[in-house]
């Protein structure tokens, strides 16, 4: 009986532990509104905001950045709000909370931070608007507290575990608007 009695208090703690983990941020219940001011990783020169606000039917999610090449760009939540590497590495990989396979963002599963493409234009300049299902600003899946990555490359929806775009050219933590 005391050996039953001890791992269930031990199971307890360790799910409580994990909660805590999955959670960055102590109070997301009465957040809607989130910002990210992105900058530059080493040698690159992007920098730009994102916005999230929970609206009906998800979050709305807009971003306007400068300083990418033209095209394609990968754009990601990453699991981290660490952006203290120069080249962005302490962000981690992508925000995954219900470990599914790396996937565009129209996709059904797929990794809750993929946000697929930012398009540059010639000048360098991208606007990118949607409204994500997936993303949430509350409870244990929240992303706030982790981070948004933009990639030196496309990301092709496929390759796993990150859709093969390249490089981090900026990052910046996502943290509640006031």
């Amino acid at each position: 009986m005391k050996r039953l009695l001890a791992m269930g208090c031990g199971l307890l703690v360790l799910g409580w532990a994990n909660g805590m983990a999955a959670a960055p941020s102590p109070d997301t219940a009465s957040v809607d509104k989130a910002i990210v001011h992105l900058a530059p990783t080493k040698g690159n020169k992007v920098q730009g905001t994102v916005r999230f606000e929970t609206v009906k039917g998800g979050v709305k999610v807009t971003a306007d950045l400068t300083g990418l090449t033209p095209g394609k760009h990968g754009f990601h939540v990453h699991e981290k709000g660490d952006c203290s590497a120069p080249d962005g590495s302490s962000a981690g990989g992508h925000f995954n909370p219900t470990g599914q396979a790396h996937g565009g963002p129209d996709a059904t599963a797929r990794h809750e931070g993929d946000l697929g493409n930012l398009v540059a234009d010639a000048s360098g300049a991208a606007h990118y608007e949607r409204v994500d299902q997936q993303l949430t600003l509350q409870g244990p899946n929240s992303i706030l507290g982790r981070s948004v990555v933009v990639h030196a490359k496309a990301d092709d929806f496929k390759t796993q575990p990150s859709g093969a775009s390249g490089d981090r050219v900026a990052l910046g933590k996502i943290e509640p608007e006031k």
